[in-house]
Parts: structure tokens; sequence; C-alpha cells
């Protein structure tokens, strides 16, 4: 086994240092996430704690960890009488992004079950994490459904598995740790709201500090016992401290007082719910208890909102965390007038006081963090079409006095709007959009397992073991099951899909009105694809040609504020801009070949820019047609006078054509429909 990087050698970093110490004084605040861009030592303090952690007594022999003082008299190893046990290291279990349920929670022997009635139950990084630590990288990247499952886990301090009948129950109380990059997607609100507390990290622009991680880092790389032994004192009394605080924990005074300010704070921020309002009075305890004290103050309350209420206030996916502190300083002093006069200033150390010093270690070499740590605007172009203004192929022609980026305008107030779908069946990663073949949701038949059993179909396992009965003795009432019976049942549920936006940023679509709404009906989609989970990209076509203004990603964050800086003007080269979308999707197909596109082009429909623009537009539309690839197009075309062209490109790319107006969901009740009829027919 490796030797892990000393926790007190971490560089800066304090809140996410505080964040978890705090989590292992008491466990009940609810673990921490952690957010922030890479190589900022997420994964490296997160592994270091694990050393800092007090050993735990199990019972000899069982494989749930249970605590020989009170063992669980559920325990599937059980029952265990109470009495000495043996002492171990806590554990720290890694959860990958791409485990299975039956991985996550255990698995029961199907076969077992039905033929001789055994509870035969493997179990699974939840039962391996009791009493220990559950780390989980990259937690935005989890399925939803195993998301689900590991913070029910972590709210009820149990597992549950159920087969068909059949049910395990184990005690699975652990520290919950999620670190994730904020670029390749977010958490849904409400799992957000599941951690109790968050921290933001991101890499120091301070060059003394800089130098410093890296001389750190260096040394830990080419030798990390000595490296190590080196901070071992250190390791050594933060080890204690963390011993001598859970000591004290039960001892703290929470005060009516401290208690009022508590919950004025959450109600000053509008937290939905009371879990706010618990987690930060576990903090304010948790960091009462760090400093040494046996009552908890105010200093200690505004530490807790801190750590606690950021990533709970976000009202928008769009919304970034984070706390007005001056608002936070005036709820905390309003409540403490209200009962006549705050708490006594806290002791030297602070609510956050003694965490591990920095520089002041034995030697200041060695490691941190985890890795160690247009267009020309047109200057031919036009800027907004004027009456009568139009070249034969429809498009703008150019200003007299040339072109004209215009800064961007904010967009549009977002809309609810209807759901957009890809036609047919997929295999795509689990999501809220496309109907898909998945892991969950309605039973639609069954087929022979590939690999392990994770969904038995009941029924027709006992159809194909029923005939055999009399050739394999059976003599009493129990059903002679074998492997070659066992059914996996398939199910039908949602995908969620790539989703490729191209839009229209030229000249044609640069009056500061139209393109205000046309960002606001961009948002809005984005918006959906955000909660539908799915991948988004950004494509935009402008001047001469067109750019990836934001690869597929899973952070819908980015292409939002792509889009809010995204300038106009200048010629429209629509052509270009569908071929480099057919770039990117020919790309995707081969990184991801189950999860199926949906390409949205938003544009009057116009083009420039070389012989007969119009119809090379529409040859790259029937490129993508010939593909299969679905297809709305986002009519923007205003003003008495329209064309049609942008009715004339869904035609071409085997799709369909919405108005501004008919993109709301309760104008458009058959868009859905007509997609599907339209890609049936390409």
């Amino acid at each position: 086994m490796s030797t892990p990087y000393p926790f007190t050698a971490i560089v800066g970093q304090d809140d996410l240092r505080l964040g978890l110490l705090l989590n292992a004084v008491s466990p009940a605040v609810g673990g921490v996430l952690v957010r922030g861009e890479k190589g900022t030592a997420k994964s490296t303090a997160v592994r270091a704690l694990a050393a800092l952690m007090p050993e735990v007594a199990v019972v000899a022999g069982c494989r749930f960890s249970c605590d020989p003082g009170a063992p669980d008299p559920a325990c599937p190893d059980g029952p265990h009488e109470a009495g000495a046990g043996v002492s171990r290291a806590a554990r720290t279990v890694e959860l990958p992004v791409g485990a299975s349920e039956d991985r996550l929670v255990g698995a029961l022997d199907i076969e077992r079950a039905l033929s001789e009635g055994v509870k035969a139950f493997e179990p699974g990084l939840l039962a391996d994490a009791h009493r220990g630590i559950l780390y989980v990288d990259e937690v935005n990247l989890l399925h939803d459904h195993l998301v689900d499952l590991l913070l029910d886990a972590a709210a009820m301090g149990a597992s549950y598995v159920e087969r068909e009948g059949v049910s395990v129950r184990h005690a699975a109380r652990f520290l919950l740790v999620g670190t994730m990059n904020p670029e390749e997607g977010e958490l849904r609100p409400q799992l957000l709201d599941r951690f109790g507390l968050t921290v933001e990290v991101a890499a120091s622009r301070d060059t003394d500090l800089r130098v410093e991680v890296v001389r750190r880092r260096l040394a830990y790389d080419d030798d990390p016992a000595g490296f190590a032994a080196r901070w071992a004192d250190e390791e050594s009394a933060l080890r204690e401290r963390i011993v001598a605080a859970r000591g004290l924990l039960p001892r703290v005074v929470l005060g009516d007082g401290v208690l009022r300010q508590i919950a004025a704070t959450c109600a000053a921020f509008e937290v939905d719910g009371m879990r706010a309002d618990i987690v930060m009075a576990r903090t304010a305890t948790a960091l009462a208890a760090w400093a040494g004290r046996e009552e908890v103050v105010s200093d200690d309350v505004r530490q807790a909102a801190l750590l606690a209420l950021p990533h709970r206030r976000r009202r928008n996916p769009f919304d970034a965390p984070g706390l007005d502190e001056d608002k936070l300083d005036e709820a905390l002093e309003d409540a403490a007038n209200e009962r006549g006069g705050g708490d006594d200033d806290p002791g030297p150390d602070g609510p956050g006081g003694g965490v591990p010093p920095q520089g002041g270690g034995p030697e200041s070499d060695g490691g941190g963090p985890d890795a160690g740590g247009s267009d020309d605007g047109g200057t031919d172009d036009g800027g907004a079409d004027a009456p009568g203004r139009e070249d034969a192929a429809g498009g703008d022609a150019p200003a007299p006095g040339g072109g004209g980026e215009q800064q961007p305008v904010r967009a549009g107030e977002p809309f609810r709007t209807k759901m957009l779908s890809v036609p047919g069946l997929g295999e795509g990663a689990a999501g809220r959009r496309s109907r898909a073949r998945t892991e969950q949701g309605r039973t639609t038949g069954s087929r022979r397992p590939e690999g392990a059993l994770t969904k038995l179909h009941l029924a027709a396992t006992v159809q194909a073991a029923a005939p055999h009965q009399r050739a394999r003795g059976r003599s009493g009432r129990g059903l002679v099951v074998r492997r070659d019976d066992l059914r996996q049942a398939t199910r039908e549920g949602r995908e969620g899909n790539l989703v490729l936006f191209v839009v229209d940023a030229s000249g044609s679509m640069a009056a500061r009105q139209r393109m205000s709404a046309v960002k606001g009906a961009v948002m809005s989609l984005l918006l959906d694809a955000y909660q539908r989970r799915d991948k988004v990209g950004l494509v935009t076509f402008r001047g001469k040609d067109a750019e990836v203004a934001l690869p597929p990603t899973s952070s819908v964050d980015a292409a939002a504020a792509r889009l809010e800086s995204l300038p106009t003007g200048g010629r429209t080269p629509l052509a270009a801009g569908l071929l480099k979308a057919h770039d990117v999707l020919r790309v995707e197909r081969l990184r991801d070949p189950s999860r199926r596109p949906l390409l949205v082009v938003v544009t009057d429909g116009r083009a420039t820019g070389g012989v007969d623009p119009v119809a090379l537009a529409g040859r790259a539309g029937r490129l993508h047609a010939s593909e299969g690839t679905a297809s709305v197009v986002v009519d923007c075309e205003s003003g008495f006078v329209r064309l049609g062209l942008a009715a004339q490109l869904a035609r071409d790319l085997g799709g369909s054509a919405v108005t501004l107006d008919e993109l709301r969901a309760d104008s458009i009740a058959g868009l859905v429909k007509d997609i599907t009829a339209a890609g049936r027919a390409a």
C-alpha cells in the first residue's frame, strides 16, 4: 500500500480541511461536497484524512463492521453477542463513477433464494464503508439512481436491498465525501441539499504558495515514506485533537440565543425545508468542540453558515453557489439584538482555530494537490438587416462601411419549454428525455442475462424452469431452478441525449431586442437540458466561418456562460455552422456511440457567402438527415415580410420548425409528435 500524502502538509485550502475535520469530529454533520477546478488537492485531502481517523473496534469476522459494544441486532452476519472485538483502521472506500447498483448496495444470490430459500447476500461498498469514509470522486457524473441510493443510505444510516420479495438490511453509517469539478456538470439542487457542508476550492494565485505546493509535491514524489515521516508529529497531534474534540462534543451546549441566530439566518436566506437549520446546529456544535469550548458562540454560527448554506440557496441551476456575507452579518446581528445581546467572543483559536499550520512543519518541501497540485468580427460584414437589403439568396448584404461586431446582449427571461425528444428507442446514459432501454423503469419483457443477473423477471424464470421439473427429479414443493432458467427483466425508461445547439450570431440576428429573445429561448432550452440530464454543446456561426463555442459537456452552466457572452454581427455562413455541427457529432458518435444526438438550430434561415448559399445550407442539412440525426429548427425570423427559409431548412434536415413563440410549453403541444413523425419519415 502506498504512503498517503500527509494531511498537515497540504498547503492552503483552509475551508476544505476544516470541512473534512468537522465531519471527522461529528459524522452527524452529514458529509461534505468539495467543488473546484482540477488539481486543487481535493482527492489528496480526502485520502489523507483516512490516516487521521481513530481506529474502530469491530466484531471479529463480521462483514458489516458491527460495533462489539453495541452490535446491530439485524446484522445479516448476526446475531452477535456483546463483548471484546478487534481493532482496525477506519476504511476509506472509493465509489467508482461507473459502479453498478449491485456493487454499491450488494447483491442477493437469486438462484439460491428461489431454490433453497436462503438469503445468500454479498455485501456492497456501503457495507464496506460502515463506520469509515465513503469517497465519491466526480460525484456529479454518478448516475442519478446511484446518487439516490447513496444519499438515502447516508440519511437513514442503513442500506436496504430488495429482490423479488427477499430483503436484507444492514447498518451503513459513514462520512460521505464527494468531489466534483463544476465544469463537468452540476448536481441536482435536491441532491446538493443532502450534503451537510460544501466548500469551494481553487488554486492560489499567490506565487509563494504555488512555489511551496510544487516544492512539497516533488519532495513527496521523490521519497513518500521519508516525507511522511517528517510530518509524523503534526499528524499525531492532529489525530489526538480529533479524538479530544469527539470526547468533548457531547458536553457542548447549544444555547437558545445561538439557536435563534441559526433559525434567523436560514430564514433570511430563504432556504427550503429544515435540513439547513439542523446541519448548521450540528456544525456549530462541532466547531465549538474543535476549538475546545463547551459552548457555541456567534462566530461558530457564522462559520457554520458559510459552510452549510451556499449550496442550499440556489434558486436557478445557473446561479453560482455563494453567500452574501454582509447579509449574513446583518441577520446574525438582528437575531442577537432581538434577544438582547450576542455571545461572548470566542477563544484565541476561534471557531476554526487550530487548522494544521502551513509552512510551520519540519521542512518546507513536498507536495499538496492532486496533480501536483473567432472570428475576426467580420470587417467585411454587414450589421443588422434593413428592409430591401436582402441579397438574391435571401441573406444579409454587407453594410457599406464594413462590419460591425456588436456587444453581447443579455438573455431574455427564460421560460418552460415543451419537451423535445429523439424518436425511437435508445440505450444511452440514464436521463429524462428520450425513450430508452435502461436498468430503471417499467418492465417491458425479458431476456437471458448477459453477465451478472441484476433484475430478475420472476414469471419468465418460472416459465423457463417449469417444463424441466420432472427431468430434474423434483419431489418437494420447491422449484428446481438452474442458472439457464434465470431471465433478466428488460426495462424501459428515459435516457439523456446530446443536445447540440447551432446558433446564428450574424448581423441578421443582431437587433438587440430580437437577440435578447433568441438568447432567452436558448437559455430556456439549456435549463430544460439541465433538468433532463443531457450533455450539451454549442456551435455558433457569424462573419466568415463557424466555431465550436463549447465542445459537448455535461456542464450546462458553461454553455449558459458562453451564450451570455456571445457577440453578434457580420455575414451568415449557415452552411458552415451545419457542417461544423456535423463534425462535432461525428466525433461524439465515436466517443459515446450510445448517446443519441438532438440538433437544435436557432436561425432565421438566411445565408450569405459564396454562390447560392441557401442551396449550400440545404445540402448540409440533408447530410444530417441522411445520418438520421433528429433535429429542430427554431425560426427566429421576424417582421412583416417572411421568406420561410427556416421552414425549408427544417425540411432539408428532416426535422421540424417552430417559432420562438411556439417554443413555449403551452404553445407547441404537437411538437414532439411532429419530430417523431419526421424522424420516421427520414
